[in-house]
């Protein structure tokens, strides 16, 4: 069974929400993408990233191969503007198929795993031996890139030079997968996180509530979105 919260927030030095996300527990898919592009280009470019990698796993596409073509959708776009400016946007997903699931993020929107009242990033260029998780339920990170660009995102980076990270594993009963923009992580420490996703006794609407309120609280600077889901 899956239970899951959401919420999105423009934050308190933003005028407009560039952030958006996805989550349906009937289709087993959890997204959230940060535009970029100032304006209205941001909210278009995280709209149009949400929208096409949602209606291509509708349509069964494999996960990578979906972002893959909301990246070249967004370059597309961009192209076919005259003013030159980028339209792109981070992302992280979960796609979750009977005990399975898959992860892929581009850019600086991150996964994290809660198990075993461990919380362990998953969307990261290296592992520290204290965070890896082992055993055969646990997720597989794929390698990734030495060092991707601050500005590696979609629509943004080169067409072959897009590093999709990714995730696999079989979900395991008290697992909590956190989806969020930076505009969390950037206010709001790993160590704050895990406190709040601990928490039993809230619901995970609530735990994503309390998780927004802490992102505002410490000042809000950028649009903060999350999502988050736990398996029993």
């Amino acid at each position: 069974m899956i239970e899951f919260g959401h919420a999105t927030h423009a934050g308190l030095r933003r005028v407009r929400n560039e952030d958006t996300y996805y989550a349906d527990a009937g289709s087993g898919l959890f997204l959230v993408a940060d535009g970029m592009g100032g304006r209205h280009r941001g909210e278009a470019a995280s709209a149009m990233a949400r929208e096409v990698v949602v209606d291509l796993l509708q349509r069964n596409q494999e996960l990578g191969e979906a972002i893959r073509c909301a990246h070249r959708r967004l370059h597309e776009w961009s192209l076919s503007c005259r003013d030159g400016l980028p339209r792109g946007a981070s992302l992280a997903a979960l796609q979750v198929r009977d005990e399975g699931y898959e992860l892929a993020w581009v850019g600086d929107c991150r996964v994290y795993l809660w198990r075993g009242g461990q919380l362990i990033r998953i969307s990261q260029t290296t592992t520290t031996p204290e965070a890896r998780p082992t055993g055969r339920n646990s997720p597989r990170p794929a390698p990734a890139a030495a060092s991707a660009p601050a500005t590696h995102a979609l629509g943004v980076t080169g067409l072959q030079e897009l590093h999709i990270g990714s995730a696999s594993g079989r979900t395991q009963r008290g697992d909590s997968f956190l989806l969020c923009t930076d505009g969390l992580t950037e206010e709001v420490s790993e160590t704050q996180l895990g406190h709040v996703l601990r928490r039993q006794d809230l619901a995970a609407q609530e735990c994503v509530e309390h998780l927004l309120l802490q992102a505002l609280e410490h000042g809000g600077h950028d649009n903060v979105t999350a999502v988050l889901t736990r398996f029993s």
